[in-house]
């Protein structure tokens, strides 16, 4: 009998969306990694009464009950705490993690069979980018093919790229401190902003495409770390020709594109803001390579408003679920 589940859910950084237009019935299509680090930990067990603590716990009582009743789990007498969590509005995909954590864990301890892209969609995950989805059930590199317009709220988009990346390929991430109220204002009016975007023309979403399809993933798939870090760079500048209009710029402030230029200068074979920023990375190879870019980009961070920046690998499994 379960007495106890404990999920361990990772982070991820976008690159970004391969289609805007949508003439070919589909939107969106997100490249991205999965990370080892920050992570979300989340421990439920049997208990007499329905208890939810330690962090995020507001947002954990929403998908405690959410998942409740999508399990049609009537009365729970179980204890659901979150011991760790990945930062929130940053871009790296925290509620969906601790959405699917919850929901699983819970799913097991009560022995439940649930399909896991039903209980995303109950939860209100996964249904633009399924980045964070897949990035929790297979982790690695990943693409998805987007959602089919008439079927937007429905579906979790599929993927179909996964590629899991070499031991000895790095991220830095940074995060820098004074773009967060811009960015906070953005995400608070993200929905208007997307339902508000008029159609790329299709030739942006052609190049974009082209990108992805004849540089990214070949490169990808031979482990070439060059062509793979100019691709993803020239892919997410791009896009950020698109979102400047909303952003302010190619990227979401100066800070974060002072601080690519300084990640490609210094070692980085590939640089990209994820999501709405202000959490921008850059694609380093082995270790001393990477700690010595890792003492530059903090210098930097510390030196405009603060912040703070880490290294991590790509983390090539999903995640870890411990049935006790």
């Amino acid at each position: 009998m379960v007495e106890k589940v404990v999920i361990n859910a990772p982070a991820h950084l976008h690159v970004g969306n391969i289609d805007l237009t949508g003439d070919l019935g589909r939107l969106y299509g997100t490249l991205g990694f999965t990370l080892e680090y920050p992570r979300t930990v989340v421990s439920i067990e049997k208990s007499d009464k329905l208890v939810i603590k330690g962090k995020e716990e507001e947002n954990a009582r929403k998908y405690v009950n959410e998942s409740l009743k999508f399990l049609s789990i009537m009365e729970a007498k179980v204890k659901v705490e979150v011991k760790e969590a990945i930062p929130k509005h940053i871009g790296m995909g925290s509620q969906t993690a601790l959405a699917l954590s919850i929901g699983l864990g819970l799913a097991k301890l009560y022995d439940i069979e649930a399909d896991l892209k039903e209980l995303a969609l109950a939860l209100g995950r996964s249904t633009i980018s399924a980045l964070g989805f897949y990035s929790f059930t297979y982790g690695g590199f990943l693409i998805d093919g987007g959602f089919r317009i008439e079927r937007k709220g429905k579906m979790v988009p599929p993927l179909i790229f996964r590629k899991e990346i070499p031991e000895d390929w790095f991220l830095v991430v940074a995060v820098p401190q004074k773009p967060l109220p811009k960015i906070l204002r953005i995400k608070a009016e993200e929905d208007k902003i997307l339902e508000s975007l008029k159609p790329v023309p299709k030739e942006f979403s052609e190049k974009a495409s082209r990108i992805v399809l004849m540089q990214i993933m070949p490169s990808a798939v031979e482990e070439n770390i060059e062509d793979f870090g100019e691709g993803i760079t020239k892919f997410n500048r791009l896009l950020g020709e698109f979102w400047k209009e909303k952003q302010g710029g190619l990227y979401c402030d100066p800070i974060v594109e002072k601080g690519i230029e300084l990640m490609l200068k210094n070692g980085a074979y590939g640089a990209c803001q994820t999501s709405w920023g202000p959490t921008f990375y850059g694609l380093v190879k082995g270790k001393d390579k990477t700690e010595e870019l890792l003492v530059k980009i903090r210098k930097y961070i510390n030196l405009n408003g603060g912040g703070f920046a880490f290294y991590t690998k790509v983390r090539n499994k999903g995640a870890k679920i411990e049935v006790l």
